[in-house]
């Protein structure tokens, strides 16, 4: 991991300059509490309190004396995503919180984690150094330790380059990860795929010099609830014989994101040692061309044992996915969730920040949009509309990978999945969820590159459901 959340939460005890955190509609009567000074010099330079606004106040000697925060109506919890950057370098504690919403310091200290994050693996020069935050008092520490921890770790991997990342290098942080918590690991590379058959993993990533493999972990009592996240591991995607133009394919290190995302959410579940039975399930490929490569027009057997037709080598992601779905399924798990960069269509739909969600739940689609809403990490459910299913019918297999409409293709990539992940004969909750796992631009406490969306959501969904 690159960044190290204890260079910026310290310990409280040392010196620190006081950070008051105030609304705009309780400013003019605490600035009157105040010394004069402060007052004046709040009034001079027009503070208002909008939300993240910030006046650094000065002591005779030139020093930072104390900082005014804005919360503006107080219902913003990123308000403290950009101080890590921006505040001149010291340490600062938050010293009250005027008209602030419920829990604020949990949020403070995780806007000010999240936002401290850099990606400096590959700078000569050592990352600028970061305003600190003593830990605030009332802060659930656990929490944002786990939570940063996780987004930092999904942010490294997605920001990595795929010359660093590729199916094996994937493989070593899950195992890692793995590892360090005490799971039971396993990998099935190459050929193995054929002969413990999930043929379309195989196909999508043999082209690749570094072999295809569906990396698998366990952790938890075995008594515990079943609770199975599968993430796509594209670790890059050329878009296959259907080739990207180069502008499509500069992004495509970050196709794992949902792998990413899975890996991260997995650490902060076994992290917070949740009373569940864990299975983590990662096809991990890369989608390149080669002569032995897939193309459009063949027909793929499955692990479900259905056919499929290849309408475009571009939409590999929902092929590797079929295949450890069947296997998810089989366990019959109390909760199956996948996280996956799947489609251009759910981002021309909801934009880069808001994930698209699918279930055909009802209960779950509830729950997840509750947890969504509790913990700030937006979700955005949309249909799995069955009428659309004939959008990707194949004439002369049991269904197309793509089809050849233009229309609804985060819907049909979704309905796609449910093949696998819903067969008639089991009812297991499952969640689908689409992620562009990217920050386009800077924004408080979501710096741009690689981006953990919807963990902690997965997490409190988890969390709520099975504590």
């Amino acid at each position: 991991m690159t960044f190290s959340l204890g260079s910026i939460l310290v310990e409280p005890g040392t010196p620190a300059v006081p950070l008051h955190a105030v609304t705009a509609d309780r400013l003019e009567a605490w600035a009157a509490t105040q010394p004069s000074a402060v007052k004046a010099w709040l009034t001079a330079t027009n503070f208002r309190g909008d939300s993240g606004s910030v006046s650094v106040i000065a002591d005779a000697g030139g020093a930072v004396a104390m900082v005014v925060l804005g919360l503006g109506k107080g219902d913003d919890p990123w308000v403290t995503g950009n101080l890590a950057k921006t505040l001149p370098k010291s340490v600062y504690r938050l010293h009250e919180s005027v008209g602030a919403m419920p829990g604020f310091a949990t949020w403070a200290a995780l806007a000010w984690g999240l936002g401290a994050y850099g990606f400096g693996k590959y700078k000569s020069e050592s990352p600028s150094e970061r305003a600190r935050l003593q830990w605030p008092e009332g802060c659930d520490r656990a929490y944002v330790e786990q939570a940063v921890a996780a987004a930092a770790l999904t942010r490294d991997l997605v920001n990595t380059p795929a010359n660093d990342m590729l199916p094996d290098a994937l493989e070593q942080a899950a195992k890692d990860l793995a590892t360090a918590c005490d799971a039971t690991f396993r990998t099935i590379t190459g050929d193995e795929l054929l002969a413990a058959n999930y043929p379309m993993i195989h196909a999508v990533g043999r082209a690749s010099t570094c072999a295809p493999r569906l990396i698998d972990f366990t952790w938890g009592m075995a008594t515990a609830p079943k609770v199975t996240l599968v993430g796509k591991g594209v670790c890059f995607d050329t878009g296959g014989l259907d080739l990207k133009p180069a502008s499509a394919m500069a992004l495509m290190k970050k196709d794992m994101g949902g792998a990413a995302t899975v890996l991260g959410l997995a650490q902060m579940i076994m992290q917070a040692a949740l009373p569940v039975r864990l299975r983590v399930m990662i096809p991990a490929v890369e989608n390149a061309v080669a002569g032995n490569a897939f193309r459009p027009g063949d027909i793929l057997r499955t692990r479900k044992g259905i056919t499929v037709e290849i309408g475009n080598t571009d939409a590999e992601g929902r092929l590797v996915l079929g295949d450890a779905l069947t296997e998810a399924v089989s366990e019959s798990p109390a909760l199956l969730i996948d996280f996956a960069t799947l489609t251009g269509a759910a981002r021309t739909a909801l934009g880069p920040e808001i994930p698209a969600l699918f279930t055909d739940d009802e209960a779950l689609a509830r729950d997840f949009a509750a947890a969504a809403d509790k913990c700030f990490d937006p979700v955005w459910r949309l249909p799995l509309w069955q009428p659309y299913r004939r959008m990707i019918d194949s004439k002369v297999a049991d269904i197309n990978n793509a089809g050849d409409s233009p229309f609804a293709g985060a819907i049909t990539a979704a309905l796609f999945l449910k093949e696998f992940a819903r067969p008639k004969d089991t009812n297991v909750p499952w969640a689908h969820l689409d992620v562009y796992a990217w920050n386009p631009g800077d924004r408080p406490g979501r710096p741009a590159g690689g981006e953990a969306l919807a963990q902690r959501a997965a997490f409190e969904l988890i969390r709520a459901r099975f504590t």
